[in-house]
């Protein structure tokens, strides 16, 4: 099925690189390495030379030559440039950094204690996650909404300590809007770092950046490889593939509406659109309107390329086949643009984050709802989340018995401890109870 071809293309497997991407990393490894065997190389190296690994990848990869002094943004800039941006701007960042609190607070995982007769107390406790680091995208464009959409709920959670790293760039670290939206919402460590060089300093802790927890937000495929490469040293949020939607559209779909958003997702360059629906029609005015309103976007060359690659228009027999293939392509967004919406989605179990009705675009989510807009990509979406307040704490159990209540468990634990030959475990306790 094609649909099988997509979902390859999509995932980050890192074995295929293109012609340019081959040249260039010849031109830095001096052999044609694959994605794979880069992010090994640079994360190796990284961990072990520290800094200077860290600035000679900068300088190779970035371009940008930095000191030990310069990696950081001081406070002075991330001030100046709050101080510098809009108002507008700013009371734009306070209205979504209120949503996201509010929704991010509601679903945040509470104390839980079950008591039981004769002194059991049996707690599960969370807390927060001590230090995190937070991966914002700085290539093609600016993105202070993964700012907003990482470092909030992190901080809805308990977080005190939240990095930022982003590319030596204009669109990155060297963004006004970046660092004013990090000062609005109270980060103040931020680094001018990005790709897998990025990452391993996070992972590992170089000179000036200590180690964090977990490392989250979404990157190209060498910060996906990256975090894939160090998860056990940190924990991380997912290894991210390609922006994906699907939406499905009957007979009372807006086409114009439903183009728009399919091509909002492929502006992402690459980004994966289908369109699923029962209604040839639908279809062809779909596909109409597709190439009517392309023409008119600032970033249509990557577009109308990211619509060859990644974009279906499938024809289904029912609500059921659209259902089924649905669930077996568990996309990133799933936007269920018909008049029985809230319907279909009981039918639907695989989506990463789901939008239901002709007024609520994926833009919502990307933006301004409050559920974070990092979602499972590549199909993950069967067994994997998005990333939510929760993702920032750390459960453990804590168990309290009293001398009677051990008494009475005891025989449970002697005849376990008995058949799996642990007789230490027995005797610690056998001592209590003679």
């Amino acid at each position: 099925m094609a649909l099988g071809g997509l979902r390859e293309k999509l995932s980050p497997r890192g074995d295929i690189v293109s012609e340019a991407g081959r040249q260039r990393t010849i031109a830095v490894f001096g052999e044609p390495l694959s994605p794979q065997q880069v992010v090994e190389r640079i994360t190796r190296e990284v961990r072990d030379e520290g800094l200077p690994a860290l600035l000679r990848y900068t300088e190779k990869l970035d371009g940008a030559t930095l000191t030990a002094d310069t990696i950081r943004v001081s406070s002075d800039e991330i001030a100046k440039a709050h101080a510098a941006a809009d108002p507008a701007f700013l009371a734009t960042i306070r209205r979504i950094r209120d949503n996201i609190v509010e929704f991010q607070s509601a679903i945040l995982h509470k104390d839980v204690e079950v008591t039981r007769p004769n002194g059991v107390s049996l707690r599960q406790r969370y807390l927060p996650l001590e230090r995190i680091g937070i991966c914002v995208p700085g290539g093609a464009a600016a993105y202070p909404s993964t700012v907003l959409m990482t470092a909030v709920p992190a901080k809805a959670a308990g977080v005190k300590q939240i990095v930022v790293v982003a590319p030596p760039t204009d669109f990155g670290a060297n963004n006004p809007d970046v660092l004013a939206t990090c000062h609005e919402i109270g980060v103040t460590e931020v680094y001018r770092i990005g790709g897998a060089q990025a990452v391993a300093a996070m992972a590992y802790g170089v000179e000036g950046l200590p180690k964090v927890d977990k490392i989250v937000g979404p990157g190209n495929l060498f910060v996906a490889l990256a975090k894939k490469h160090v998860y056990g040293e940190v924990d991380i949020d997912s290894i991210a593939g390609p922006s994906e939607v699907v939406v499905i559209a009957d007979g009372s779909t807006r086409p114009d509406f439903t183009a728009a958003d399919m091509l909002a997702q492929a502006e992402h360059a690459p980004g994966a659109s289908i369109l699923v629906t029962w209604s040839e029609a639908v279809l062809e005015a779909t596909a109409a309107e597709l190439a009517k309103q392309v023409a008119k976007l600032a970033r249509c060359e990557l577009t109308v390329q990211s619509l060859q690659s990644f974009g279906y228009l499938i024809l289904v027999r029912d609500e059921d086949e659209a259902c089924a293939i649905t669930d077996a392509i568990a996309p990133e967004h799933l936007h269920i643009a018909t008049d029985n919406a809230a319907d279909l989605i009981k039918r639907i179990r695989n989506a990463g984050a789901t939008f239901l009705g002709n007024y609520s675009p994926v833009a919502l989510g990307d933006y301004a709802a409050g559920p974070s807009h990092v979602l499972p990509t590549s199909g993950t979406a069967r067994w994997a989340s998005g990333l939510t307040a929760n993702d920032f704490l750390r459960t453990g159990s804590i168990i309290s018995y009293s001398e009677a209540a051990l008494k009475a468990i005891a025989p449970a634990i002697q005849t376990m401890a008995d058949k799996e030959g642990l007789t230490a475990h027995r005797a610690s306790v056998d001592i209590r109870l003679d």
